[in-house]
């Protein structure tokens, strides 16, 4: 059960809706989320929805690949160029590390490093970022100015608290 008390503890996941969804969540979705499986194309060796989460999260971000020819790359071994297709192959390996890994603050950073391998220089690869960022659209203007370098930190360490007291705490759904 998620409590009263924990909600005072969170410092930077806001649970403003929490009380409405839970009102409207099916008592059955435990069951429902244990009862999860992979893909029947998948193998040990390769998973089909890490693969399309790859892909698309890939696109997101602007890469150009296909999801027909990531999955004959990934489950057959067919070659592509390395720039096609590398910078998936860090994702899919950052998300196969933190579905079997706890979570927290060296883990992320560790994901941080495997999904950033061929991205950022390798001293960078794992650590917060120290110069300001931001997203701009294809005519130039920014569209969204990120937490600057000096805020990073702090609010790393209150995420890092929130996940930490989210994990010890008992849940129902």
């Amino acid at each position: 059960m998620f409590g009263e008390a924990i909600k005072d503890q969170l410092q930077i996941i806001p649970v403003t809706l929490l009380h409405e969804y839970r009102q409207q969540v099916n008592n059955g979705l435990q069951q429902k989320f244990d009862a999860l499986h992979d893909a029947e194309i998948s193998t040990d060796t390769f998973s089909f929805y890490t693969s399309v989460s790859s892909v698309f999260s890939s696109k997101i971000e602007g890469e150009e690949i296909e999801l027909d020819s990531y999955i004959k790359h990934k489950k057959f071994g067919i070659e592509f160029l390395p720039d096609y297709t590398r910078k998936i192959d860090d994702l899919y390996n950052a998300y196969t590390f933190a579905k079997s890994n706890t979570l927290n603050q060296a883990n992320i950073e560790y994901a941080h490093k495997l999904l950033s391998k061929h991205i950022v220089a390798k001293h960078q690869q794992g650590k917060m970022r120290v110069h300001n960022m931001y997203v701009s659209t294809a005519d130039g203007r920014i569209e969204y100015v990120a937490a600057t370098p000096y805020q990073v930190p702090v609010e790393m360490e209150k995420f890092y608290a929130d996940v930490a007291l989210l994990l010890s705490t008992p849940m129902d759904i």
